[in-house]
């Protein structure tokens, strides 16, 4: 696409399923609180949990830092599927066959636990049996796909080469399909569950942000408004722990973004939910409008967190793009990103946080298949609570030992790019003087010989802003679409004020006085 005939700004982002839904509204703590089970953040794995376990009589409190479902949860692509692109190959190679089996299991039980709780509770969520295809436009793709379709064979996976049976609009060499998986609207299923915790007796506070979890002989979670919740059992459920350096999670974990729309389309919209092999990776599947109207959603234009080769808003018009060329996609009704984490061996990190403490528990690095794999996490960690046996809990262990060299490999070289991007960052120097911000445009400025962080808004206000991530001390690159401060080294972002939109980082920017 020629640069010439990119828009230079678009909307705020909002996610189609946080704007066509209005969840419960829950008040902010003030005050000391005490409970059971303390459950830090709003999002697939907090609220099953908090819901399973409040269903077993425990005393529940969940706190969110914003609103619920409004994190990485409510900007997903919404796919319910043990489809993880090409995993199954390299889990092989690298857990053997019988983990590899395990993840599988896991995550199609994960898909089970979510239906089961729709039946359950008859909750309308736009939930849609689909079958999940990987596809490959090349020859290269091919071979990778033949390879994991090798895998889907020896584990038993409901899968096969399937080239016949895509209904995609463009040519393929291959298909590689999962029959049975799901689709569905994550906002409408868990307030479903959120109004059954508080039928069940479970207390949730919103705008409520943990600050630090302290490891006393009962554990305390400090928020900010200096509030103290007293508990037994601590889950943090924040997609990247706030408490990090407990078990150096911050050396463990390789943070990416990705982007979504939805939009009309007057070409057919796929049947199967459709992801590419090759990259830029490629997401397609239909939703379900607000009045039953099929929507197109493609997603994709995935990177690590900070280091896009482009501008934010140029991946938002190339999935324009793909969509209006294929589709028929008009322009888009909703475009959002999310940030997804990835551990060292591709397998999410549920369960005992640290060997040292058995009170504080942890879920993160789904690796952007959190809808499956949250409802196994959550299951997971409320038998853990309860004292009852996991048959998943050793292929999820946190403080598994990493496995073969591929994993101290992987180690040295996140650690290596991380100081990188400390230095690197460091040395940036501010393109822009204060008075090159058009309306609606920010970026590194020099002022006074001092780097600072602006942002000119539409009605000419500048934001400013010590441009360091408040975590550890990383430089901040300025997202243009997203109009936020974002973090490469461990994927901490602010917005153009300095409040925190995604952790680890807890405090706010400072707001620069120059």
């Amino acid at each position: 696409m020629n640069s010439h005939d990119i828009k230079t700004s678009l909307p705020f982002p909002k996610s189609f399923w946080t704007a066509q839904q209005t969840t419960p509204e829950f008040p902010v703590l003030k005050e000391n609180h005490k409970t059971e089970i303390g459950i830090v953040g709003g999002g697939i794995v907090g609220i099953i949990s908090a819901y399973l376990l409040a269903k077993a009589g425990k005393k529940v409190t969940l706190i969110e830092a914003g609103r619920l479902i409004n994190g990485v949860t409510g900007h997903t692509t919404a796919k319910i599927t043990a489809q993880h692109s090409l995993i199954y190959d390299q889990l092989i190679k690298t857990l053997g066959e019988d983990k590899a089996k395990q993840y599988y299991d896991a995550n199609i039980d994960g898909l089970e636990s979510i239906r089961q709780l729709i039946k359950e509770l008859s909750i309308e969520c736009a939930y849609e049996t689909k079958d999940s295809f990987i596809y490959a436009e090349s020859h290269y793709g091919k071979r990778k796909l033949e390879r994991e379709a090798a895998a889907y064979q020896t584990l038993g996976i409901n899968g096969e080469l399937t080239k016949e049976n895509s209904d995609l609009p463009f040519p393929i060499k291959e298909a590689l399909v999962m029959y049975d998986q799901a689709q569905f609207d994550p906002v409408l299923f868990l307030t479903a569950l959120v109004r059954e915790i508080i039928r069940l007796g479970g207390t949730i506070f919103e705008h409520t942000r943990a600050m630090e979890i302290l490891k006393e002989t009962t554990p305390l979670i400090l928020t900010e408004n200096n509030s103290l919740i007293l508990c037994k059992k601590i889950i943090m459920a924040t997609h990247y722990p706030i408490n990090d350096a407990d078990g150096l999670y911050f050396t463990r974990l390789s943070i990416h973004r990705s982007y979504a729309m939805v939009t009309r389309a007057t070409g057919k919209i796929p049947e199967g939910m459709y992801i590419n092999v090759e990259q830029p990776a490629r997401s397609i599947r239909s939703v379900q409008g607000k009045y039953g109207e099929p929507l197109l959603l493609v997603g994709g234009e995935g990177h690590q967190t900070g280091k896009s080769s482009q501008k934010t808003i140029f991946h938002y018009q190339d999935l324009e793009e793909f969509g209006k060329k294929y589709f028929g996609g008009q322009s888009p009704l909703h475009m959002w990103s999310s940030q997804d984490l990835q551990t060292l061996d591709k397998v999410p990190y549920i369960g005992q946080m640290t060997k040292q403490n058995d009170t504080i528990l942890v879920a993160t690095g789904f690796n952007k298949w959190g809808m499956s794999a949250g409802a196994v996490a959550a299951k997971l960690l409320t038998d853990t609570i309860l004292g009852q046996k996991n048959r998943y809990a050793s292929l999820f262990d946190p403080t598994r030992k990493k496995l073969k060299l591929v994993d101290t490999k992987t180690f040295l070289w996140k650690n290596t790019s991380v100081g990188k991007d400390f230095v690197v960052g460091k040395l940036k120097r501010p393109d822009k003087k204060l008075s090159d911000l058009a309306l609606d445009e920010g970026g590194l400025v020099s002022i006074q010989g001092e780097k600072v962080g602006a942002y000119r808004d539409e009605q000419g206000h500048l934001h400013k802003v010590v441009p360091v991530c408040t975590h550890l001390g990383c430089s901040l690159d300025w997202n243009d679409a997203e109009r936020s401060w974002d973090c490469a080294c461990h994927g901490s972002r602010f917005s153009y004020k300095g409040e925190v939109l995604e952790g680890p980082a807890v405090k706010p920017l400072p707001s620069s006085d120059i």
